[in-house]
């Protein structure tokens, strides 16, 4: 049980889990209009019918969790460590993952394991957009990553793997992880986990307040996962 409480902490959510069963990790919505661009370069694609924080899984009628999200590329990880723990009045937690990603006609499906025998099965679904973006979620624990691992890549078959190591700050309603990705170097996300009663574009206001007090400049952001980045062919500098 307390595996279970603490890879839902370390794991980028605050959600209450729900079964996820391979059929329903590569649902379509249909019906959906995204969310009208900004004129400022931050727009947040979603695919919402309306500008709340949820969707609602067509089959079962389940409110999905969501998140609005930054990526960046970090040039000094020192100084934006030092910033990220003034904010949070933390030294952060130090998290190590290495995720499996599945082919999956709609979103993403990755398995995440936190490496002590404890790990997710995570879908989701988010634009690849620079600037702030709404994600949305559905997450299921698993004691036994590796025979997971083994099933889904026989299923599915195997897109990628990523290796990071995380530092966690928490501020206020945002996760902020300082990454190292292996072969990819050094970057940050903002994750704002939204209230059910905050609109999109509210989480997107909280995303880019503490991306200016973080120091966080809109030419190092960056779109698409981790994963996107390494089949893209992007290398550490």
């Amino acid at each position: 049980m307390w595996l279970c409480r603490h890879a839902g902490l370390i794991s980028g959510q605050f959600a209450v889990y729900s079964p996820l069963l391979l059929r329903a990790a590569c649902w379509s919505q249909t019906g959906a209009a995204a969310a009208p661009p900004r004129t400022d370069g931050f727009a947040v694609k979603s695919r919402a019918d309306t500008q709340t924080n949820s969707s609602r899984d067509p089959e079962n009628n389940r409110v999905m969790p969501s998140n609005v999200e930054i990526k960046a590329k970090v040039s000094d990880p020192k100084k934006f460590g030092e910033k990220a723990a003034e904010l949070s009045q933390s030294q952060g937690t130090i998290i190590r993952q290495h995720d499996t990603f599945f082919n999956c006609s709609q979103g993403r499906l990755k398995l995440r394991d936190f490496m002590n025998e404890s790990g997710q099965l995570i879908y989701y679904e988010r634009p690849d957009t620079d600037g702030p973006k709404l994600s949305r979620y559905s997450i299921s624990p698993t004691s036994d990553p590796s025979s997971l691992r083994t099933v889904l890549s026989d299923a599915l078959g195997v897109k990628g793997e990523v290796r990071k190591e995380r530092r966690l700050f928490l501020i206020g309603q945002t996760r902020v992880h300082m990454d190292t990705v292996e072969g990819l170097g050094h970057y940050m996300e903002l994750e704002v986990v939204m209230r059910p009663e905050q609109t999109v574009e509210e989480g997107q206001q909280v995303a880019e307040d503490l991306m200016e007090k973080l120091g966080v400049s809109k030419e190092s952001l960056v779109t698409g996962a981790y994963m996107d980045l390494i089949l893209k062919g992007h290398k550490e500098t």
